[in-house]
């Protein structure tokens, strides 16, 4: 079990207990996200879908973000992710939208106040956008697992508040 599954459990269950649904946009994370949370007893109740848009492409041609945004802001960037997340809102037609977005190789946009690590994050649940940018260290997988733990516990503290 990841070390992360207890707080998607509690997450998820929290969605459930609202009614609500939940969609996912994952490029860094690369469907993980959505995996953990198909893995609680909850999904059928809460996980409408998700799309892995690893590649700027699949952002652009299935998510409809335009190609001028990307180049503006870079495809692992605050703007993009939060797009993300109002196109798979829009899509999926869930009550809880989630984008996720990041650097956990060398490679992409990576800068200064940008390094590896970094990983982009967006919420949206009704006219709540929670945005967030964490810089973590480790190899890829920690960082995907920390981001994933962060998003749980953002969607639980905006659930609960």
């Amino acid at each position: 079990m990841a070390a992360y599954q207890q707080i998607i459990e509690t997450c998820s269950e929290l969605i459930a207990e609202r009614k609500l649904t939940i969609a996912f946009a994952e490029s860094a994370t690369a469907g993980k996200l959505a995996y953990a949370f198909s893995q609680t007893p909850f999904s059928g109740e809460v996980l409408k879908g998700a799309l892995v848009c690893y590649n700027a492409y699949i952002k652009e041609e299935v998510l409809g973000i335009t190609v001028a945004m990307i180049k503006q802001f870079t495809p692992e960037s605050a703007e993009v992710t939060r797009e993300m997340a109002v196109r798979i809102q829009q899509l999926m037609s869930a009550d809880l939208a989630v984008a996720v977005t990041g650097l956990t190789t060398t490679g992409g946009s990576e800068q200064p106040g940008k390094p590896v690590g970094t990983m982009f994050y967006c919420v949206l649940y009704g006219r709540e956008i929670l945005e967030r940018k964490k810089i973590f260290t480790g190899e890829p997988a920690e960082i995907i697992d920390l981001t994933i733990e962060q998003i749980a516990k953002t969607i639980i503290h905006l659930l609960e508040n």
